[in-house]
């Protein structure tokens, strides 16, 4: 529809819209916002200029949108194409008053924000994709990842995508083996699948054996001999030939053990209106020799010969070189593994000195590269009843008051025995060994606990030290251990303190930890040097959260120390209640009173301090194909005294990432690539705005998630086979992407060809072999496709020559004839050469012979004069 027809069309929709809603319209002329919806039917109408100048009877746009946005003469501004998003996210438009071409109001500008809808599905990137899980594989450990995008606003629910799993095929048990993490894509299997996915049966191969037909043949005859039926006609070989050749260039596209289905929606798929795409993923599950035999339990001090074997590790790639490291990196390091995986144990162990080992085995190739991810194999060290009883104390020294109740507890002998706890080695009994048979028990030892008590009442002047032997047992070891019981006075006396009141102490905010503020002091009467006249201080009341805390030895000196920062702004004042006590009971009928009390009040005085972020640790993991602007998060932090603080980022080399310095909220502001890095590492800075010196750090450590934008390459993209001698070539193929982007890699021929057979060797190479010979040297010009592990790939030409090769393994190369002819060009350039030189010898000549000619004439001149 042309812009006459919208302009004739109008006042129609003006009359039809009328009322409020075209008031609402309305508007004086000067600079506007309006926000308006994409896909809005035309001609809509979006806002009315009332100009007061007199004489105003058109009007003129300049700017962006022209083609979408018009304007009538009476001031209307309307649609006149609807508006995309996606195209334009915004327009700004200059608007000008006209009175017979003449500008005589204005310019003003309008701004016109288009508001995005959900109108655009997402898709993901790759219509199918395929992908390898080995057997055994950790539930929640990604080995595949779908990627979808959506041309909707990223900044709104739109384009917020929420992936899902439809259907799993087969699933014959309704049993989930795969699930898809929601917000990335990332495809990983379930407890069940880690439990119950097997690769198709096949052969295994130790290292370094050969995994030809003939050794296919050989490994059958083993175990299935039938000297009379040739292989080729025994249909048993015959099948589990078809199924070795299959199990190793299985196509998952083709041939896949499972597919999913998955989906992708928008709105975070929690709404009925949201849109979404779908794809496949066609997965082969590999067998896998590289699992964990742990955790291995070894007995200490084993008899044995050493090296033993105490367990086998195999990688799946039958190639692979073993080494062994310890975790912890200690100086001892009794285990060592054999090439072919053995893991053997050199020497006995001592659960005493080391209850367990966490071996990593690391499985790589020729050239260090792993082939497998490092396995961490726990060993744990089995006990056997090899320690004695020790006894914590060489004598354990005890008080009781006397005249306390009968079954007072005195005391808890303690020991210990080095064997494995909670196990019948560790398990210790005690007893009391009487030393007079005769003599009544004053005391009783709980067998289990080592707990003692008094049997009967207690004084001084019958006996003031008991002196026991108890027997500590273990099922196999015993030991004796001394006990002093002293018979101490009552405790009759409270602890007295110097002085009640220790006055005000003003400490700043930022006093160290460890600042000792007072000393206090306080005495007892009871009996020197026992519990009766130990004094404790404890704070009672006053010590909220725990910041101060009294440390004394006991003798009546205390010193109250500062335990944890100070804060002002949330205790400015504390005021303590410091109580002496003693840890021997008191007497009946005493009690502690105002005496064994004392108070200390401390100010705190404020200090200017620097900005504190809420969060200590900042992570951010995002896809590195996030939208430029999109907001990775924002950092919070306030100032403790309330002023206006800023932030800053530093560190970013790249120039990937901005601050708001207002709000502290980061976003992109351009291309990642993790490519270029997986991580790296910004420095976050919140200071206050008056005083930018007081400020803190904080580093936001990023890691980019690999998508697959990268397609598998070859190394090379030539190569040559002799005739006489037609060995495979090797072709490798890399890939800028990571796992599970990468490798492995299926290599296959663009054309099936009966020339040329290409068979994989590993994960990142393939065998190319010549299988009929050309009658002569040629070039063939194949088409070869490398895909990743998610079916990514382009096909790519390899040159191949085949050619009679020389001694030494190269092309042999023959003469070339050249013909005597030339063509118009050499020969007019030797032609023209020729005559330019024949000119330089006729120039050279006429130039001898005129210097010739005067030189006689000089002579002859000379001659004359002398006959003269």
């Amino acid at each position: 529809m042309t812009p006459m027809v919208h302009l004739l069309l109008l006042p129609l929709l003006l009359s039809i819209a009328g009322g409020k809603d075209l008031e609402e319209k309305k508007g004086p002329f000067e600079n506007t916002v309006l926000d308006v919806p994409e896909g809005t039917p035309v001609p809509y109408p979006m806002h009315q200029f009332q100009v007061t100048h007199a004489g105003v009877n058109n009007f003129r746009l300049s700017g962006e949108g022209n083609e979408d946005i018009k304007i009538s003469k009476d001031g209307w501004l309307f649609l006149d194409r609807p508006l995309d998003w996606s195209r334009d996210d915004h327009y700004i438009i200059k608007v000008e008053a006209l009175a017979d071409e003449e500008v005589v109001d204005g310019p003003v500008y309008v701004t016109i924000n288009v508001v995005d809808i959900n109108n655009n599905a997402p898709h993901f990137n790759q219509s199918e994709y395929t992908a390898v899980v080995r057997e055994k594989t950790a539930a929640g450990v990604p080995f595949t990842r779908v990627f979808a995008s959506d041309q909707d606003d990223p900044e709104t629910p739109n384009a917020h995508l929420s992936y899902s799993l439809v259907s799993q095929t087969p699933n014959t048990h309704q049993v989930h083996l795969f699930q898809i993490n929601p917000n990335t894509g990332e495809i990983s299997t379930t407890e069940e699948g880690e439990r119950m996915l097997k690769a198709r049966e096949s052969i295994r191969y130790s290292r370094g054996e050969d995994q030809s037909i003939d050794a296919l043949k050989a490994k059958f005859d083993d175990y299935c001999p039938a000297p009379e039926i040739p292989h080729e006609d025994n249909p048993f070989f015959t099948c589990v030939e078809r199924a070795e050749i299959r199990r190793r260039n299985v196509d998952p596209l083709q041939d896949p053990d499972y597919t999913l289905f998955v989906r992708v929606q928008d709105l975070g798929g929690a709404s009925e209106n949201a849109l979404s795409g779908n794809t496949g993923v066609h997965i082969v599950v590999q067998q896998n020799l590289w699992f964990n035999p742990g955790p291995i339990t070894v007995k200490e001090q084993l008899e044995g010969d050493y090296p033993m074997i105490i367990a086998v590790v195999q990688s799946n790639h039958p190639e692979a070189i073993y080494s062994l490291v310890q975790k912890e990196r200690e100086l001892k390091f009794p285990f060592q593994i054999t090439q072919n995986g053995g893991i053997q144990l050199t020497e006995p162990l001592d659960r005493e000195d080391k209850n367990m080992y966490i071996l990593v085995v690391f499985a790589k190739d020729d050239s260090d590269k792993e082939v497998e991810p490092p396995m961490e194999i726990q060993v744990l060290v089995e006990d056997v009843n090899d320690n004695a009883p020790v006894c914590e104390n060489e004598e354990s020294v005890f008080e009781l008051q006397e005249n306390e109740p009968v079954g007072s507890f005195v005391g808890q002998l303690l020991a210990h025995d080095d064997d494995q706890t909670e196990t019948l080695n560790s398990l210790l009994t005690y007893t009391i060994l009487p030393e007079d048979p005769t003599a009544p028990d004053v005391f009783s030892i709980d067998a289990a606990s080592g707990r003692i008590q008094a049997l009967r009442l207690l004084q001084r002047r019958e006996q003031q030290v008991y002196r026991l032997n108890v027997r500590v047992s273990d099922p196999a070891f015993s030991v004796n251990c001394k006990v002093v019981i002293k018979v101490i006075d009552v405790n009759n006396e409270t602890p007295l303190f110097e002085k009640n009141d220790y006055g005000e102490h003003t400490l700043a905010e930022d006093t160290p930890v460890g600042h000792t503020v007072v000393s206090i002091r306080a005495t007892d009467a009871d009996d020197p040097d026992s519990g009766s006249s130990h004094i404790e201080f404890h704070i009672s009341a006053g010590n909220d959260g725990e910041v101060f805390a009294v440390e004394t030895d006991g003798k009546g000196v205390g010193q109250l120390v500062l335990v944890k920062p100070l804060d002002f702004e949330s205790s400015p004042t504390y005021k303590l209640q410091i109580d002496a006590r003693n840890p021997e009971p008191l007497m009946e009928g005493i009690e502690y009173g105002g005496e064994s009390t004392a108070f200390v009040t401390v100010s705190v005085t404020d200090v200017d301090e620097a900005p504190e972020f809420s969060l200590d640790v900042l992570d951010v993991t995002l896809p590195e194909n996030t939208t430029k602007g999109s907001v990775l998060l924002t950092v919070e932090a306030k100032d403790p005294e309330g002023k206006e603080i800023g932030f800053k980022l530093d560190g970013d080399t790249r120039g990937w990432l901005e601050i708001d310095a207002a709000t502290g909220q980061i976003k992109t502001k351009d291309k990642l690539d993790r490519e270029s890095v997986e991580t790296f590492d910004v420095t976050i800075t919140a200071f206050e705005k008056e005083n930018p010196k007081k400020s803190t750090e904080r580093v936001l450590s990023v890691r980019l998630l690999d998508v697959n934008d990268n397609s598998p390459r070859l190394m090379e993209k030539q190569a040559f086979i002799c005739v006489a001698k037609p060995v495979p070539v090797i072709i490798t193929a890399q890939d800028g992407d990571s796992a599970p982007f990468s490798q492995p890699f299926t290599f296959a021929l663009a054309k099936k060809s009966p020339n040329w057979e290409l068979s994989s060797v590993d994960g990142t190479s393939a065998k190319l072999t010549l299988r009929k010979k050309p009658p002569a040297d040629r070039t063939f010009q194949l088409s070869i496709t490398v895909k990743d592990n998610a079916g990514m790939g382009v096909p790519q030409l390899f040159e191949v020559k085949v050619c009679n090769c020389t001694e030494l393994g190269y092309c042999y190369m023959a003469p070339v004839e050249r013909s005597l002819s030339y063509g118009m060009g050499p020969t007019i350039g030797i032609l023209a050469g020729t005559l330019g030189f024949c000119a330089l010898v006729f120039i050279i000549v006429i130039k001898r012979v005129k210097k010739e000619n005067k030189k006689k004439k000089v002579n002859v001149n000379e001659e004359e004069n002398a006959i003269m």
